[in-house]
């Protein structure tokens, strides 16, 4: 079932929704759903395909297995 959120943004931001939305032939509510899920997808989250090569590359997880046990053992340093 569909949800209902407000969102409060000023009178610069709005006008620039719309234009886009206008731009795009979408409502602006339809607009804001369809920007954010773009944004989620494509910055939040690893596509399958990504994550099954980073999976695979068995010297980057090698490498990462062993940066955690360095930081258990207290073998870093903080730069400032």
């Amino acid at each position: 079932m569909a949800k209902t959120i407000t969102v409060r943004v000023d009178d610069s931001t709005y006008n620039k929704i719309k234009t886009a939305a206008n731009s795009e032939r979408r409502t602006i509510s339809n607009f804001i759903e369809y920007a954010t899920l773009s944004y989620v997808e494509n910055s939040c989250f690893i596509a399958d395909e990504e994550m099954k090569d980073i999976l695979e590359d068995r010297d980057l997880i090698n490498n990462l297995k062993q940066s955690l046990e360095d930081i258990k053992e207290g073998k870093y340093r903080i730069i400032e």
